[in-house]
């Protein structure tokens, strides 16, 4: 059995700066404490502890996941918290050492509440588990598993209560790159068209269209902000913001007063190769520069990898077709979307589990077959560039300085991006049924390369870049 895998799973709204270190470890607070009110013990309990494991206890700091983590047990939601009430809460519970929960309930954490250990649990490199207790006895423990992407499990999951996906519940079950490709070829329908119609079991077309443009338009407002945002980010590491300076060498002196009219306004400056990779990269860097600063962005398919999606998208607006409506921004989701979970259900998108490969990997990968289709690709040429995109970045270790996501996190978004037009234009001068490795293959590959791939190159920050350049250097 395989489980369905939505494209809302996949393009999720949440907060800086990883999905697997800071959205899933809230996500996991919260359901926590959901659990401990549907089975009565809420009320009883009068203190809280909670273990870090593995990869969550190395770079936990860096990545905030002690942040999520008090956010999460204080029933804030990162979708819709306002981004200037995080460090009110946050500061709130260190300096009265109490968790505030809805209700009015409170109950004492002393700073010392959540514990890093360095030990691996044996089900996943992120591992946190949540203990209650009542008058010194534990009444609760649960232990969760963040495995990329804001998605979370328990050991123990079977997914008996996912949606199985079958042709009774869905008219076109994918698990596999090559079923959606002979699904397409069948029906002679675009990627885009057989991934809507499985979306259709689950939401209303209206639905849909609502969703995904949320999604757009919080990708867009992250890219805005972080084009005219400067500074440094935080951290330690006194990482200079370049979106900002780069943007106001491209805008020169173009008006407007929003997002959307920007989007007019970069349409009418120069569009030369050269200024072409740098709108690109400069897309991607704001997008990883407001998530480095706990900002809202959206997970595709995760944090780390949040500008590649975007970047592409909106080269796709501004310099291939300044006619795009929100059609190919539609198409252009569904797409991206489908091909992360065609990669989550055969691999990874956890950096935890295969580095750097499954997170910049992965989205270049999205981006890629999403762009190809926009351009008028094949179903097939579109597999071919997430192909593509993906073999070029087969063994890319996640190794982040001082377990920080920004160096080399951020640049590794402008070169993911850019790495997906590149892709999409090779796949689209291309024959598929000519090529020697399909999709299906190269996830393949991902997979045993991610298993092979030794543990310090796996988001520890113990290996790398992390090793030879320290953050007591910088």
């Amino acid at each position: 059995m395989s489980q369905f895998i939505s494209v809302f799973d996949m393009l999720k709204i949440g907060v800086g700066p990883s999905s697997s270190h800071t959205l899933g470890p809230w996500r996991a607070a919260q359901t926590w404490i959901q659990k401990i009110k549907e089975n009565k013990k809420f009320d009883a309990i009068d203190a809280i502890k909670v273990d870090l494991y593995g990869s969550l206890s190395l770079t936990g700091k860096g990545h905030a996941t002690d942040i999520a983590i008090l956010l999460g047990l204080s029933e804030a939601d990162p979708e819709y918290i306002p981004i200037e009430d995080i460090a009110i809460i946050v500061d709130r519970i260190n300096t009265q050492e109490e968790i505030y929960f809805k209700g009015g309930k409170t109950v004492k954490f002393p700073k010392n509440s959540i514990k890093f250990n360095r030990e691996f649990l044996p089900f996943h490199a992120n591992g946190m588990t949540f203990r209650g207790f009542s008058k010194g006895e534990e009444i609760s423990t649960q232990t969760y598993f963040s495995i990329g992407g804001g998605f979370i499990v328990q050991e123990n999951d079977n997914l008996e209560e996912e949606i199985e996906i079958n042709k009774k519940n869905f008219p076109y079950p994918i698990n596999r790159a090559l079923q959606l490709e002979e699904y397409c070829e069948k029906e002679n329908l675009q990627i885009s068209d057989i991934v809507l119609k499985n979306e259709l079991e689950l939401k209303s077309e209206d639905e849909i269209d609502f969703e995904l443009n949320r999604i757009w338009e919080t990708m867009l407002e992250c890219m805005y902000i972080g084009c005219h945002t400067e500074g440094k980010l935080p951290g330690g590491l006194n990482v200079k913001r370049r979106a900002f300076d780069t943007h106001t060498k491209l805008i020169k002196d173009t008006s407007y007063t929003n997002p959307k009219e920007w989007i007019t306004a970069i349409r009418s400056t120069e569009v030369k190769f050269r200024e072409i990779l740098k709108w690109v990269s400069c897309f991607a860097l704001s997008v990883n520069e407001v998530n480095a600063a706990l900002g809202r962005v959206v997970t595709a398919p995760t944090n780390g990898s949040a500008g590649v999606i975007p970047a592409v998208l909106m080269y796709y607006l501004v310099i291939e077709n300044h006619k795009a409506d929100f059609n190919h921004i539609k198409k252009f989701l569904l797409v991206a979307g489908e091909i992360g979970s065609i990669f989550k259900k055969n691999a990874t998108i956890s950096a935890a589990m295969g580095g750097c490969q499954a997170e910049i990997g992965v989205s270049s990968a999205m981006a890629a077959a999403a762009l190809t289709e926009l351009l008028a690709g094949t179903p097939a040429q579109c597999l071919s560039a997430a192909e593509i995109a993906m073999e070029h970045h087969l063994g890319m270790t996640c190794d982040p300085i001082g377990g920080l996501v920004q160096v080399p996190c951020i640049e590794r978004n402008s070169m993911g991006a850019i790495k997906a037009i590149h892709a999409a234009e090779i796949a689209l001068e291309t024959n598929p049924k000519e090529c020697l490795v399909h999709l299906d293959n190269v996830i393949d590959t991902m997979w045993e390369t991610a298993k092979d791939m030794n543990k310090n190159y796996k988001e520890t920050s113990e290996g790398g870049l992390a090793v030879t350049v320290r953050l007591a250097d910088c």
